[in-house]
């Protein structure tokens, strides 16, 4: 393809990327509203976002194995067409529980477009080069990221919109990315015989997964840690993932290949991937409930509030994918910006309700520019050690495990969060010499405009002072990123879009990566 060729086609692939990560983040100023409309609770908050995440990764290794094997462009619309309809049935949902469980198969949608945009863009342009257009891709990250909770903000306090368009207001963008890669978008499907997909190994890893995540949810709160529905649980998700793993190495065409996860930079980037996913989802997604109950402002206002943070990740994303490009090295890059990141989530775990807004935004600045410095990149690093014929398992494999750390960290992130925060209502109740029934004031906590001014004062502290508290454990989690980073070993993206010969090069030998031949 020329370059005007995949710019073009680069178009309705960023448009649809656009779209999926505007569904999440048009969401985390509006859903403190959301949920306090739907009378819902703290935990029920973190179903809505954790609902989208568990599925999206559930279903992004089958996407990934999937375009390996299939057309990659119609697997591109198929995901589309998916997310479209959770949209709308988000957007109709009654109740929260029925807005989890459209949220869930939207989720679905996700996945595949977070996967497939990386695998196309993968079989169009070599990895050296993908270091500019990765900067295009972090881009959209910032514009969905910085548009979503504006748009959001502005939705729901419009009151002839309401907080059901900020499910329909992804629609037309879907649709319209739908027909630009109908229009541009021209990729050879290569034919093969005998496709087998490892149906059991996808649901193995989903069943798994979800049986840890929804423990996680939960303990401490419906049930004590040291308990048997803990012991029941944790044991079935590890038996149910150790199956997985059985089946994977036995597997004709395994929707994790141990056999690339074995590779040291694969492993390094799952393992920082799977940290800088935790922190920053499991951060990140809190900060607009932070600035609405903490801090008292608008959705509009938690919108412009979070302009820091993606400005971090658009100017860091830009200007390190294009020295990428130049030079050819991503380590010095990745590391750089997992160190950032610590610092950043340092900074903000010393927060609470009263703190400087000057001193929130420059946390929030660190913590944008150590994002778009490793989280992309670190696909690339992988991709750069394998096969065009395994990008797609490759790729996925890697967004697979950022948004499972994203799904943890946004499910134990969320339930530190509802248990500090009840502690802390508790405990001021108590100094105030005020009596609430157990469980009656979980309900009721988000929809402040409920609670008469006192109780007001003392739910936005509490909220205020516990966001501090998760963000350490964010940098914590972060510190293992900068690990992880330090030990990948330091090589040359080569210039060719496939390794030459049938194995992939030793990506332990610096030479061996710029050899290849152009397929």
């Amino acid at each position: 393809m020329t370059h005007r060729q995949v710019l073009e086609a680069l178009s309705g692939l960023l448009l649809a990327l656009f779209v999926a990560m505007v569904s999440s983040t048009i969401v985390s100023t509006a859903l403190p509203k959301i949920i306090g409309a739907l009378n819902g609770t703290q935990t029920q908050y973190t179903w809505v976002v954790t609902a989208t995440l568990l599925t999206a990764t559930a279903t992004t290794p089958i996407w990934g194995k999937l375009a390996d094997l299939y057309n990659k462009k119609v697997l591109v619309q198929v995901a589309i067409v998916v997310f479209v309809v959770g949209s709308i049935i988000s957007g109709f949902a009654q109740n929260t529980g029925e807005l989890i469980a459209a949220r869930a198969f939207q989720g679905i949608g996700v996945g595949g477009l977070q996967a497939l945009v990386q695998v196309v863009i993968a079989a169009m342009i070599p990895p050296r080069e993908r270091g500019r257009y990765n900067g295009y891709l972090g881009g959209v990250m910032a514009v969905a990221t910085v548009g979503g909770p504006l748009l959001g903000g502005v939705i729901v306090d419009t009151s002839w919109l309401g907080w059901r368009w900020c499910f329909f207001v992804g629609v037309p963008v879907a649709v319209l990315a739908l027909i630009v890669l109908q229009k541009t978008l021209h990729l050879a499907t290569i034919k093969r015989d005998n496709v087998k997909i490892d149906y059991l190994g996808a649901t193995l890893i989903a069943a798994g997964v979800s049986v840890l995540l929804i423990w996680v949810s939960f303990v401490d709160s419906s049930f004590a840690w040291a308990s048997w529905q803990t012991a029941v649980m944790v044991a079935a998700g590890l038996v149910l993932l150790a199956l997985a793993v059985w089946v994977e190495a036995r597997a004709a065409e395994p929707v994790v290949p141990l056999r690339i996860v074995a590779q040291r930079t694969t492993a390094l980037s799952i393992l920082a991937s799977l940290a800088v996913g935790m922190a920053m989802f499991g951060g990140a997604v809190f900060l607009g409930q932070y600035f609405q109950i903490g801090r008292g402002y608008s959705p509009t206002e938690a919108g412009l509030l979070t302009i820091p943070l993606m400005a971090g990740v658009l100017v860091s994303s830009i200007v390190v994918g294009r020295l990428i490009t130049r030079t050819g090295r991503i380590k010095p890059y990745i590391v750089t910006g997992t160190i950032i990141l610590v610092a950043g989530f340092a900074a903000l775990s010393t927060i609470d309700h009263e703190t400087s807004l000057v001193f929130v935004g420059a946390g929030m600045l660190l913590v944008g520019v150590g994002v778009g410095m490793s989280m992309q990149n670190l696909v690339l690093a992988v991709q750069n050690t394998v096969q065009l014929k395994d990008i797609g398992a490759a790729s996925s494999t890697v967004a697979f495990f950022r948004s499972l750390g994203g799904t943890i960290g946004v499910s134990v992130l969320g339930a530190v969060l509802a248990r500090r925060v009840t502690d802390n209502i508790t405990h001021s109740l108590a100094a105030a010499g005020v009596q609430v029934p157990a469980g009656g004031e979980q309900t009721s906590n988000l929809n402040l405009n409920a609670l008469p001014p006192a109780m007001q004062h003392i739910v936005r502290a509490a909220y205020g002072d516990a966001t501090g508290h998760i963000f350490m454990l964010s940098a914590a989690i972060a510190v293992v990123g900068v690990i992880a980073a330090l030990l990948m070993r330091p090589t040359m993206l080569r210039s060719t879009l496939d390794l030459s010969g049938p194995k992939p090069a030793d990506p332990a030998d610096p030479v061996a990566e710029h050899v290849g031949v152009q397929r």
